[in-house]
């Protein structure tokens, strides 16, 4: 196994603690637009209630492609 890629999972580890911190203390709220994008289907009647976040989901997709494409870039 390539000693980078323990690296990379150290660097990932530490940005997926870092971010929940900042959602766990309060700053979530400046994510509140997240979830909430027009690709977003939200579908709510009695007894039913559907929620399909997809354009939340593909922008997430874009982001990490992007990320991981820059780390294999300076790796």
């Amino acid at each position: 196994m390539n000693p980078q890629f323990g690296k990379i999972l150290v660097v990932a580890g530490l940005l997926i603690v870092a971010l929940g911190a900042f959602v766990w203390l309060g700053g979530g709220s400046l994510l509140g637009w997240f979830g909430r994008l027009p690709g977003d289907l939200r579908i709510e009647r009695p007894g039913f209630r559907l929620y399909a976040p997809l354009a939340s989901m593909l922008l997430v997709s874009v982001v990490l492609s992007l990320v991981l494409w820059v780390v294999r870039r300076l790796g």
